[in-house]
């Protein structure tokens, strides 16, 4: 067996990228200016979206879309524990109180039963995430929050590419959240993005990210005659550099390549994967397609070994893994905080892990992968 560590994620960069950040440091302009503004149109066009804004990552994303619904002190916000810590956080970052509700065993995903089970008269929004990539059933979240009369905002830091309904996942959101950390399948080594079919919040947004500011560096800088801003609110240093945007419109060039590819290699997983007992992988909901951000599997309860050591194993193999995702309330920054009774976050919290998955994954290494879980399940 071959010694060389696999990781769990390799984004897809190469001389392409290199040359389109060379050219925006030559340019003279590397904050925020002409290739921010052109990958902003361009992600929403592929989303289905009217309007981007690109921000710092997708913690500020969210931040600034919680500010933007004028959420605050003793407002309820219900949100997956099963996320990243951001998720929660972005909204105690507006005063507001996270909820935090169970989720679908197979998706990982809010639905509207879970939603309902811990609505309150104090809750003034719902935060959604699609999972790893995994879309959640955005027309019966949205027809759920439209009956509540509650706002929808959807964290899709690692669904670029997915799709629910038959759409794009971020076509026709509210407000939608997105990533482009390393970990997620379009980079731009950190940044994020807010699309929103509303150009009064667009054009607010986009404001908030640059301290408040009517008139940005790019529009200060375009005008012939002097530009004179004037700060309206209270905003927020959330802004990309032209560098990163650069690398990010290479980037969104390769993802219709980058989720077949992933697909492919999800596809070949579970095929290797049928035959072996106690796990149950990810897969493609009835409701959408994924596109395999993360591509994690779900160990029986009487899996020969637990998961950390499974995760050990691997590791002693060369293989580097990761546990799957978290269970925030049971975070240290969550003490106390309360929350009703999470059963299926807190199984896979526990009891699940993510395998590698990168666009150069090769056959063997795949295989690699399978191997080291065949011989911990077991005869």
């Amino acid at each position: 067996m071959s010694t060389d560590r696999i990781p769990v994620m390799i984004p897809w960069l190469g001389e392409e990228e290199a040359r389109a950040a060379s050219d925006a440091v030559l340019s003279g302009w590397v904050a925020q200016g002409p290739r921010v503004a052109a990958f902003e149109r361009a992600f929403a066009e592929r989303v289905g979206a009217e309007h981007g804004i690109a921000v710092s990552s997708c913690t500020t994303a969210l931040h600034l879309s919680l500010v933007a619904l004028g959420l605050g002190p003793g407002d309820e916000v219900v949100v997956p524990s099963l996320s990243f810590i951001a998720t929660a956080n972005a909204v105690r970052y507006v005063g507001a109180e996270p909820v935090f509700a169970d989720v679908d065993p197979a998706t990982g995903n809010l639905t509207r039963a879970t939603v309902d089970a811990v609505r309150t008269p104090r809750t003034r929004a719902v935060l959604a995430v699609h999972q790893g990539g995994v879309p959640a059933d955005v027309p019966a979240l949205r027809a759920a929050c439209a009956e509540w009369d509650l706002p929808l905002v959807e964290d899709a830091a690692c669904a670029i590419g997915s799709t629910a309904g038959g759409k794009p996942v971020g076509h026709g959101a509210l407000l939608a959240a997105w990533s482009f950390h390393p970990r997620k399948i379009v980079t731009t080594g950190e940044g994020g993005m807010i699309t929103t079919d509303d150009a009064q919040w667009a054009a607010r947004l986009r404001r908030l990210r640059e301290h408040g500011m009517d008139a940005s560096a790019a529009e200060r800088h375009a005008s012939d005659r002097p530009v004179l801003e004037s700060y309206l609110e209270v905003g927020f240093n959330y802004r990309m550099t032209d560098v990163q945007a650069a690398i990010g419109l290479v980037q969104l060039g390769k993802l219709d390549a980058m989720v077949t590819r992933r697909r492919a290699l999800a596809a070949r997983y579970e095929t290797l994967l049928r035959d072996v007992p106690g796990l149950t992988p990810v897969r493609d909901p009835a409701h959408g397609q994924s596109n395999f951000q993360s591509y994690w599997v779900l160990l029986a309860e009487d899996f020969p070994v637990g998961r950390d050591d499974l995760l050990a194993a691997l590791a002693a193999a060369g293989v580097s893994a990761r546990r799957g995702i978290m269970a925030s309330h049971l975070e240290p920054a969550y003490a106390g905080h309360p929350a009703a009774p999470l059963p299926v976050t807190e199984r896979i919290g526990r009891d699940s892990l993510i395998l590698p998955l990168f666009h150069t994954m090769t056959e063997a290494q795949q295989d690699r992968v399978v191997a080291v879980l065949r011989e911990q399940a077991g005869p």
